[in-house]
């Protein structure tokens, strides 16, 4: 550092020889022409005294300012770093609240790797773009020597990129974020249902698990087999068996953030696929009742054809099945990454059969009615009962009737404080009493004959003379 300030002084003491010189002759004109002539080369010969070499990592990328995952991961790889050697601080609040320290704008910090010191450096510039003239973008500067620079480009960039990613998942605050027309609104999202809260066969659901779990642990295997990382579930089943409760628990197993699709607020195929861009990594892509999306379609379609133009030209969205197809298994999708697109439905028979198959939505899971596996799961989250006299009653009846896991918990949460366990596992037995009741009444009411009919059986005579 001491020969670097020897020579950079060097420099600068015949810069301001050569000026004293040139100054006295009056030489306005081509003055500044000398100046900037001269300063290229000046220039090249500070670059080949400095024997460091500096790269800069910017905050956003691309003309939509997004943020840069490496810029992301960076920051969270210096944070140790940052608490135990930086003055100056920035400080947010994270998951649960924890404080996230950062470096503040323009300190510098070092770090070492294999015995090699790295000095990083965060500055910030202002957009000079007229629609953003305000914006003010950061980014995180590294300076090495020379001599390092093979070691730095294979092995430390991707060390610090690799740790990075690893402490963002561990603390990650998961959003959730819905859309208008090309961009999304997000919100924190801090839903907290897990697969234990699920109320469905013990086996299915450690089927489901096992089967997430090996997707998001699958990147080097899906590289290997030439197929983008993605992974397609469709959900399907009645209203109130825990369609979007198993969405919420997908994104609290794998730590994603979930991006609720509203395809009717999509304005055509072009926007939708902006929106499919803007997603981020291990994310959920959840688009809920897809069968009424199409429907819709259908509809507009039908109409199209026999208004004309003028009809088109009013509606407000133009999403088409291809247009769907082809974000969620054509081109497109290969360049998004770790991603999980899910469909939910209350009829899975009003879908088209191209929409739903194997290679697009990979696994069906069926979002059934509650058995007694899953209501057992239930009485534990709601009652913290693991076993009651009553279960045995309550067994039988849930074999015989169909009723939803939210129509259960509707019935074991207790009404007041006052209600004891025994007190909801009896409002759940009537329930299904009155449900096998209203079943067998209705049974009965289609078997027994009408009127007429009844009278026709009792003269059969008449019925033969009407007959004649």
């Amino acid at each position: 550092m001491a020969k670097m300030w020897m020579r950079t002084s060097m420099i600068m003491g015949i810069i301001m020889f050569v000026y004293q010189m040139v100054q006295p002759l009056g030489l306005t004109t081509i003055r500044p022409f000398i100046l900037r002539y001269c300063s290229r080369y000046i220039q090249k010969f500070i670059a080949c005294t400095n024997p460091y070499i500096e790269i800069s990592i910017d905050e956003c990328t691309g003309d939509h300012f997004r943020l840069s995952g490496v810029y992301v991961a960076i920051q969270a790889y210096l944070r140790p770093k940052t608490r135990e050697l930086a003055r100056r601080m920035k400080a947010q609040f994270g998951t649960n609240k924890k404080l996230i320290l950062n470096m503040a704008d323009y300190e510098e910090i070092v770090d070492e790797f294999e015995g090699i010191k790295i000095w990083w450096y965060v500055g910030k510039t202002v957009s000079q773009r007229p629609v953003a003239s305000d914006f003010e973008h950061r980014h995180s500067s590294l300076q090495f020597h020379r001599q390092h620079c093979e070691i730095i480009m294979s092995s430390y960039m991707y060390h610090i990129i690799k740790e990075g990613e690893a402490i963002l998942r561990e603390n990650r605050q998961r959003k959730l974020y819905s859309n208008n027309r090309t961009s999304w609104n997000r919100l924190v999202f801090d839903h907290p249902v897990k697969f234990e809260h699920i109320a469905m066969d013990p086996v299915k659901k450690k089927e489901i698990i096992d089967d997430l779990i090996s997707f998001s642990n699958g990147k080097e295997y899906y590289e290997e087999i030439g197929k983008a990382w993605k992974r397609g579930y469709l959900l399907y089943g009645p209203p109130g068996t825990g369609k979007s409760s198993m969405v919420a628990a997908m994104a609290n197993l794998l730590n994603y953030d979930i991006y609720d699709l509203e395809l009717t607020a999509v304005k055509d195929n072009s926007d939708l696929r902006i929106l499919m861009h803007e997603t981020s990594k291990k994310s959920i892509i959840v688009m809920e009742d897809i069968d009424c999306c199409l429907n819709i379609t259908k509809k507009r379609n039908d109409s199209v054809s026999k208004k004309g133009k003028e009809v088109a030209d009013s509606i407000e969205s133009r999403v088409t099945l291809s247009g769907i197809l082809n974000v969620i298994d054509g081109l497109w999708s290969a360049s998004s990454g770790e991603r999980i697109i899910v469909f939910t439905t209350n009829h899975i028979e009003n879908i088209d059969p191209a929409l739903i198959r194997k290679g697009r939505m990979d696994k069906h899971i069926e979002m059934s009615y509650c058995c007694f596996e899953g209501f057992k799961v239930l009485a534990k989250n709601y009652l913290k009962l693991d076993s009651h006299e009553l279960f045995e009653t309550i067994e039988n009846l849930i074999s015989q009737e169909q009723i939803t896991p939210a129509d259960v918990a509707e019935h074991l949460i207790p009404k007041t404080m006052n209600n004891d366990p025994e007190h909801c596992l009896e409002n759940l037995i009537q329930a299904l009493e009155k449900r096998k009741e209203d079943r067998n009444s209705t049974a009965n009411q289609q078997e027994e004959p009408n009127a007429e009919d009844k009278s026709e059986i009792a003269n059969p005579q008449e019925v033969e003379e009407k007959t004649d």
